[in-house]
């Protein structure tokens, strides 16, 4: 494969901006990083000028739900969005057979999924889906995780909705059978992550020894003294503001990123109508399909921006669960460009936010072959037009993508959303 060497570029190598410099990738892997002044180029190599533009590792969506669908990972790709951690996907051989042609396709996102997670009889979402697996309690943990283990699973994902938030009251799995199901992953070295419906079920896995939180409450912020205990338990929060924002029915227009967003040329030109029409109406598949008056979108921000006071590593991640036929609003790739803007809003800075969607998720979930720039690791990497590190919107302002050093065809595939 044809070296290419893109010159006089700044680098955001997954922590901080160095350069202008230059970056050589081959064969899918990064083999050079240097600062000006660079050396002269070979002439085999293609060279491209990154005068005025920012190289950033390729971005990491840490909560999303592909449905098994391959252009979700595809319309990812567009936006830069090079690796999708899946919360949730079925069957196990249809899961399994969607990472492995992830795993070989560089024209898709590369793909990492839980399988099917762990909730309780007649629980969320498993009353809806009889064939769906559950654990009704902490004797059946062990058998669980093996299973999901065997079947290909990269991490657990555990249920706590009590089914309060989608008009209904369901069984919830009991702390002791959490924290069985926190113990068999550990075991097996599986990170466990959590679904938090509310300010009881974020407890109960703090309590419960789970490693990771996705989401937050809405009808509170978290109090310093749970902050506290997630900090110094080593936990880490996958916060997906960008579908509590439109989850909650009392965001102030002062704050948040609404639905105005995706009308940012930048995105639009990339977003297929179904996904357009969707982030401008669609109300399936959020997380609060009733509220309640303390539902606000500012407990969110302001839990974040405690969270990351106190050092707990904040991920971004949008719970991305759009798919031709879903009218969900949060849809694949584009939406991380909301999440970023959401994380600075919350209180991170630019670099923080891009940190959170590059070199931190990498880390947490052991990908350490991507989320930085450098040499060895792999050439997944977004150039963008401008310093994100300034404006965390230059991350819309995409020139080029490239996952394992081979170029996606952003054009080929606006003109195919276009008609």
């Amino acid at each position: 494969m044809q070296p290419v060497i893109i010159d006089r570029v700044r680098i955001f190598d997954g922590e901080s901006m160095t350069g202008p410099g230059s970056v050589e990738f081959a064969d899918g892997v990064i083999t050079r990083v240097v600062t000006d002044p660079a050396p002269r180029p070979p002439a085999s190599a293609e060279v491209i000028d990154g005068t005025g533009m920012t190289l950033l590792p390729g971005l990491i969506d840490a909560h999303t739900h592909v449905y098994g669908v391959e252009s979700n990972l595809e319309l990812a790709l567009a936006f830069g969005v090079t690796t999708e951690l899946d919360m949730f996907m079925g069957p196990p051989e249809a899961t399994r057979a969607l990472c492995e042609l992830a795993a070989e396709r560089a024209d898709l996102a590369d793909l990492r999924s839980a399988g099917l997670l762990a909730s309780a009889p007649g629980g969320h979402p498993g009353v809806g889906m009889p064939d769906l697996p559950t654990v009704a309690g902490p004797e059946q943990a062990d058998a669980f995780v093996a299973a999901r283990q065997a079947e290909g699973a990269h991490f657990i994902k555990i249920m706590l909705d009590d089914g309060v938030n989608h008009g209904m009251s369901l069984p919830s799995l009991a702390p002791a059978t959490v924290t069985a199901l926190a113990d068999a992953a550990r075991r097996r070295s599986l990170l466990s992550v959590a679904h938090v419906s509310a300010m009881w079920s974020a407890r109960l896995a703090l309590d419960s020894g789970v490693d990771i939180l996705t989401h937050l409450p809405l009808e509170a912020p978290l109090d310093e003294a749970f902050v506290r205990r997630a900090a110094d338990g080593g936990r880490v929060v996958i916060p997906t503001l960008a579908i509590l924002e439109l989850s909650a029915p009392q965001s102030s227009p002062a704050t948040g990123v609404g639905r105005s967003w995706a009308d940012d040329p930048r995105i639009a030109d990339h977003l297929p109508d179904h996904a357009r029409a969707a982030i401008a109406e669609g109300r399936e598949g959020l997380c609060v399909e009733h509220p309640v008056p303390e539902h606000r979108f500012g407990h969110a921000l302001s839990s974040v921006a405690r969270l990351h006071r106190a050092g707990v590593p904040v991920l971004a991640g949008t719970d991305a669960n759009h798919r031709p036929g879903r009218a969900c609003p949060v849809v694949h790739g584009a939406s991380l460009h909301a999440e970023l803007a959401l994380l600075v809003e919350a209180g991170l800075t630019p670099a923080q936010a891009l940190t959170a969607a590059t070199s931190a998720p990498a880390a947490h979930f052991g990908l350490g072959d991507r989320g930085v720039i450098a040499p060895g690791r792999r050439a997944d990497l977004v150039l963008v037009a401008g310093d994100p590190t300034e404006d965390i919107t230059a991350t819309r302002s995409i020139e080029a993508v490239w996952r394992g050093g081979v170029r996606f065809d952003r054009e080929a595939h606006r003109k195919r959303v276009a008609s």
